[in-house]
C-alpha cells in the first residue's frame, strides 16, 4: 500500500491479519490523521487527503476493514480547522463543508466496514466523521460534542445522522447546547458501540477485536451487507426488504454460501466424532 502523497497529513498503514481468517482477508488498513499539534482538526487539505485515501482503499480486494483514528492520544478529530473557517466567506465555507460531506460519503461508499477508533476529543466535524463510520469504538477518556453554535454556526451535513443513532431528544440537546459529554454517556445514548476500559493499549485491543470479528466473515458477504445497509438508509422498509431478497440471491453467485455452509457441517461432524 503506497504512502499518501500528501506527506504529513495522512498516514496509511497496512496491518496483517492472522492465518485463521478467510485467506482473502489478508490485512486491515489503518488511516491516521496527522495533526496532533492542533488536535487533528480538519483543514481542507486533510479532508481532501482523507477522501482520496478512502477511495483508493475501495479498490483493494484483500482488505477486511479500515480503521480511522487520530494521531496521539488527545484527539480523534477535534473539529474543523477554525483558522481556516475564520478566514472563510460564504462561498469558501460552502466548499469546505461540501468537501467534508464528500469525505463522509467516501466512508459510506468504502466497500468494507470503517471503524472509528476514538482516542480523545471527538468534536464538531470529528463527531460527524465518526457518525458516518460503520462502528465506533472509544477510549474511556474520550470526549464528544457538537459546539458549533458557540462559534455562530449550525451543525450540518452528517449531523443529520444523529437522530437515527441517538434519537431526536438527545440530538436536540447536543446540538442546541453545544455541551461536551463523556464516553460513558456516548455509550448509554447509543452513539458508540464499544467502550474500551481505562487501561493502556485497551482501545487498540478493542478495535482489533472488532476487526478480527469482521475478518472471520465471508469477504463478499461483508461487502454485500454494508452495501445493503447503505441502501436501507435511503429507501422505504418495503423497498429495503426486496433489496435484501436480491442481495441474498446474488450471494449465491459468489459461491460463498455453499462453501461456508459445507464447512459448517464438516466442522460439526468432526466435533461429534471427537466426543
Amino acid at each position: 500500500m503506497p504512502p499518501d502523497p500528501q506527506d504529513g497529513m495522512i498516514r496509511l498503514e497496512r496491518h496483517p491479519l492472522s492465518a485463521d481468517h478467510d485467506p482473502r482477508h489478508r490485512a486491515y488498513a489503518l488511516i491516521t490523521l496527522c495533526n496532533s499539534a492542533k488536535l487533528n482538526c480538519l483543514s481542507s487539505a486533510h479532508i481532501t487527503a482523507l477522501t482520496r485515501n478512502l477511495a483508493g482503499l475501495g479498490k483493494a480486494d484483500d482488505i477486511a476493514a479500515v480503521v480511522l483514528t487520530g494521531e496521539g492520544d488527545k484527539a480523534f478529530i477535534g473539529g474543523a480547522d477554525l483558522n481556516e473557517l475564520q478566514r472563510a466567506d460564504a462561498d469558501a465555507v460552502r466548499l469546505f463543508i461540501t468537501r467534508l460531506h464528500q469525505a463522509c460519503e467516501a466512508i459510506r461508499h468504502c466497500p468494507v466496514p470503517v471503524i472509528a477508533q476514538i482516542n480523545g476529543f471527538c468534536l464538531g466535524a470529528g463527531l460527524e466523521v465518526a457518525a458516518r463510520c460503520d462502528i465506533r469504538v472509544a477510549a474511556h477518556a474520550a470526549q464528544f460534542g457538537m459546539p458549533e453554535v458557540h462559534m455562530g454556526l449550525p451543525s450540518v451535513v452528517e449531523a443529520a445522522l444523529l437522530p437515527g443513532l441517538i434519537g431526536w431528544g438527545k440530538t436536540r440537546d447536543i446540538l442546541l447546547t453545544g455541551e461536551t459529554f463523556g464516553a460513558a454517556d456516548a455509550m448509554r445514548m447509543g452513539f458508540i458501540e464499544r467502550l474500551a476500559p481505562a487501561q493502556e493499549g485497551a482501545l487498540h485491543q478493542e478495535v482489533r477485536g472488532v476487526v478480527d470479528a469482521i475478518a472471520r466473515g465471508a469477504p463478499e458477504a461483508i461487502r454485500a451487507q454494508k452495501a445493503l445497509m447503505n441502501r436501507w438508509e435511503r429507501v422505504s422498509v418495503d423497498e429495503g426488504i426486496y433489496a435484501g431478497i436480491d442481495a441474498i440471491s446474488d450471494a449465491y453467485l459468489t459461491g460463498e454460501p455453499t462453501t461456508r455452509i459445507a464447512a459448517f457441517f464438516e466442522a460439526r461432524a468432526r466435533a461429534k466424532q471427537s466426543r
